[in-house]
């Protein structure tokens, strides 16, 4: 798969904004192209925070993190390997390069990793998914791989860029739901729509300019204090942007029926490519720890106020 990689601002620099705009606008066009450059992008993002300037600028980068996972690194005489199964690897072969987590003797860590045989394997038949198949996320078998160690023993979870990342594979959701908006779009600028589909577009509108200011407001909070805990500005960002994402995805097939689905290929791959990306968010068990967050901290809801019983009404 050819994909241009594009050279976009590292977060909480002073220009987060145009960061989350060229990952919305990639998403817009390809979703698939957008979740392989945003695991580049935030690859890069990793590596700067936690301080490895190994050479890597010809390399195509992934982030193979997620749980559930069965790696295990051993330090080994001149360094580290790792061995075991790693799901959910998306650009399984088109990645030159990764950063695995694994389970070492003091904790989890994450390690650059070169992804090639025979170390690293791509296993057939582990990822059959019609919405975003061109990910190609499947299982990678690592057999005793040559890891270098990035950061130490959790650092990976345990940095405010964590969270900068969450909330770029937001901007990549908001992008696909724009992208899904444009049908509906082109179908009432055609004339091809009734009243209540144009009522329809109205909602759409509404949703999507609603996700982008919470977009651009954490834009701003993280460039404002980059290295502040992004937890809860980045639980409340994901869900606000897959509720608007998923309010466009229902509103467009209501106010076009089944034709799109049925018989424009691209906008069909389109929702199969967001509805299984946006499963990436954690739906309710995201929303519990958004919820027991607020209970011991101020919600800060109008920004500026105090709560309530503060100011005594």
């Amino acid at each position: 798969m050819l994909i241009e990689l594009p050279d976009l601002p590292l977060p909480g620099r002073g220009n987060t904004i145009e960061r989350l705009r060229g990952l919305a606008s990639l998403g817009r066009a390809d979703l698939v192209a957008c979740r392989l450059a945003e695991g580049h992008l935030d690859a890069v993002a990793i590596r700067d925070e936690l301080g490895d300037d190994q050479p890597g600028d010809d390399s195509r980068w992934g982030v193979w993190a997620a749980a559930p996972s069965a790696v295990r690194a051993e330090r080994v005489d001149g360094g580290w390997r790792l061995t075991g199964d790693r799901p959910w690897c998306s650009g399984a072969v088109w990645c030159t390069d990764a950063l695995v987590t694994a389970a070492a003797d003091d904790g989890i860590r994450l390690f650059a990793v070169r992804n090639e045989g025979p170390y690293a394997q791509p296993l057939d038949g582990t990822w059959p998914a019609i919405g975003m198949s061109g990910s190609d996320s499947r299982t990678v078998r690592f057999t005793g791989a040559p890891a270098r160690p990035v950061g130490g023993p959790g650092k990976y979870v345990g940095r405010p860029g964590f969270w900068h990342g969450a909330i770029g594979v937001a901007a990549c959701w908001f992008g696909g739901a724009t992208g899904v908006a444009d049908t509906l779009l082109a179908a009432a600028r055609a004339g091809n729509v009734g009243p209540h589909a144009l009522a329809h577009l109205g909602a759409v509108d509404v949703a999507l300019a609603s996700a982008w200011a919470v977009l651009a407001d954490a834009a701003g909070r993280i460039d404002a204090d980059p290295r502040a805990d992004a937890g809860r500005l980045a639980l409340r960002v994901r869900a606000a942007v897959e509720s608007a994402a998923t309010e466009v995805v229902d509103r467009v097939g209501r106010a076009l029926g089944a034709g799109p689905l049925c018989l424009d290929p691209g906008h069909a791959q389109r929702i199969a490519d967001l509805t299984v990306y946006l499963r990436q968010s954690h739906a309710e068990s995201d929303l519990e720890q958004l919820g027991r967050l607020l209970v011991d901290e101020d919600p800060h809801w109008i920004p500026g106020s105090r709560v309530v019983e503060e100011a005594g009404w």
